[in-house]
């Protein structure tokens, strides 16, 4: 049975204002979709301002705690290192003293044979310079030392002399190279024989005893250094009168081993209590704050729920009571006043002629 006018303009009454309930409950939910956004960012900082500030607050008493300990700690090791040094350098005086005592009758006996030296040269008038350890080695060398002064003495006379000689030369050939050589082993070693040859033939007597002098001096000096080393190495440190210092040293590590402690003790307390306390006198006041934020972040978002449902619930109404009828396109209130003023403008006599004319309309314009 066909609608009458009055029916149509009711029917699409119906529609429009369906079709606005739908539009305000849409528009209800985006502001509360807004709102839920606001509120959780809201919530979110809060929290995160509380949980820094604890975060800093822990950390910045935590640091004291450390600070101050560390402060006496580093003190106290500073005194024990000064103790331990003080210990050490007395202990180095009594082995200098043990050494020069127990080595000096050697290092008297080798003034005593020196001065025997000098005065069997004075005695042959021979120049000081042979009885120096430089000529020895260089012309009676026996042990090992004076072999190497040998060798450093011809390394540096036969070789880099010439050497350095040719480098200087404004130009560079072999034969110069050769004749810089030859030269320097006939100055330099004809000097060196020539003084060897005069001095251990006027002086062979001499040389002779003098070389026997500085062998005991060098037998003397290796028992100096064998018992040197053996002080060196004694464990035994009773006779050096090292007590006040190992009183002084044990006193002190007592101490860095209490503040140590102390600061253990400290630290353990202030992480299973003192933390704590912090945390709840700073959670204390933002919490006031947070709960009211979740209280409305609740609330909102339980709106939130509802109007969702009953956004949907009204579009599946509005689809199904006047979406098959009228169609997507007409399921606008501007629309529908359209087709109504069609209708009472008598140029239609029900919804879908109302539709037609509506769609000529707008093609004509």
């Amino acid at each position: 049975m066909a609608q009458t006018i009055e029916e149509c303009l009711d029917y699409l009454a119906a529609a429009r204002e369906s079709v606005e309930e739908l539009s305000l409950a849409a528009d209800r939910e985006d502001q509360l979709k807004q709102d839920e956004s606001r509120l959780k960012k809201a919530l979110d900082t809060e929290k995160k301002q509380m949980a820094d500030a604890v975060g800093s607050t822990v950390k910045k008493r935590r640091d004291d705690i450390n600070s101050s300990y560390d402060a006496e700690i580093n003190k106290a090791q500073d005194q024990l290192k000064k103790a331990r040094a003080k210990r050490e350098k007395a202990k180095n005086q009594g082995m200098k003293e043990r050494i020069a005592e127990e080595t000096s009758e050697l290092h008297e006996y080798n003034k005593e044979l020196l001065a025997r030296m000098k005065a069997k040269f004075r005695e042959y008038h021979a120049p000081s310079w042979c009885r120096s350890r430089l000529y020895y080695s260089l012309y009676m060398p026996r042990w090992a030392k004076e072999f190497f002064s040998l060798l450093i003495f011809i390394a540096l006379f036969f070789l880099a002399l010439p050497f350095g000689i040719y480098m200087l030369l404004p130009q560079h050939k072999t034969w110069y190279l050769a004749l810089v050589y030859v030269a320097d082993i006939l100055i330099v070693g004809g000097i060196y024989m020539w003084i060897g040859n005069h001095t251990k033939l006027q002086y062979a007597e001499c040389l002779k005893e003098g070389r026997q002098i500085l062998d005991q001096m060098h037998s003397n000096d290796k028992k100096i250094k064998v018992i040197t080393g053996t002080i060196r190495k004694d464990r035994n440190e009773s006779q050096y009168d090292l007590e006040k210092y190992d009183d002084e040293i044990a006193r002190l590590t007592q101490e860095l081993n209490e503040v140590a402690a102390k600061k253990k003790d400290a630290l353990n307390t202030f992480e299973s209590v003192t933390k704590n306390i912090l945390q709840d006198e700073i959670e204390h006041g933002h919490r006031e704050k947070i709960a009211e934020l979740e209280r409305e972040y609740e609330d909102v978002k339980r709106q939130l729920q509802l109007t969702t449902a009953e956004v949907k619930a009204r579009r599946l109404t509005l689809t199904d009571q006047y979406g098959s009828h009228l169609g997507k396109e007409f399921l606008d209130p501007f629309k529908l006043q359209d087709l109504s003023n069609i209708l009472q403008q008598g140029r239609a006599s029900n919804i879908s002629e109302a539709i037609g004319v509506y769609q000529e309309d707008e093609r004509k314009h």
